[in-house]
């Protein structure tokens, strides 16, 4: 169990997710999980890269509940956080909703991106990597999610609590947030109170 840990300042910068986009998200719950809520049940923290470098660019992205070019399916992808290259936190979803961020985890895991083009821009700005930390650690501390479970999108097949019932899926996952930089990652993690 992590000590109480206080919430970093987080911008509330929510996207459309009214009842069309929370049907589809319980519609694909079903389908990809075998489970008929749209309800979030924490157990790990996914990392992310967006691959591109503004934080607008990144919101305009996951707002339109659209079939995503990848997969083709709906809802539309989102994430719950984004911290751009500046340090900010911005909450685009609330915690008690599914996120479409990660095959097989969208269930079970709070999805985190990062503003940038690769794995090493995030290490690499200190301002940016901070937040995240604290982000990140304040989430373990509310949900009571163990470091080990903090993962970037590159590990996602490794998790404990990956399900994926869709046979064509069931090992896709994406390159950002690779297992070194995640040691990197849960390393500093552990420095922040």
């Amino acid at each position: 169990m992590i000590a109480d840990v206080p919430p970093p300042p987080i911008h509330q910068d929510p996207i459309p997710f009214g009842a069309e986009r929370r049907a589809d998200m319980r519609r694909y719950a079903r389908r990809h999980y075998g489970i008929r809520s749209a309800r979030l049940k924490p157990r790990t923290i996914v990392q992310h890269v967006t691959v591109n470098t503004s934080y607008r660019a990144t919101w305009n992205t996951f707002a339109p509940n659209v079939a995503d070019g990848e997969l083709g399916e709906l809802p539309g992808t989102c994430t719950h956080f984004v911290v751009d290259r500046r340090g900010g936190i911005h909450q685009l979803v609330p915690l008690e909703l599914m996120c479409r961020h990660t095959v097989g985890l969208n269930h079970v895991a709070i999805g985190i991106e990062h503003v940038g083009m690769a794995d090493g821009d995030v290490m690499g700005n200190a301002r940016q990597l901070e937040a995240s930390l604290r982000l990140t650690r304040w989430l373990q501390a509310e949900h009571d999610i163990r470091t080990r479970d903090v993962i970037g999108h590159n590990e996602s097949l490794t998790s404990p609590y990956r399900v994926e019932r869709v046979a064509r899926l069931r090992d896709q996952t994406h390159g950002d947030m690779t297992p070194t930089t995640m040691r990197r990652y849960r390393r500093q993690l552990g420095r922040i109170g």
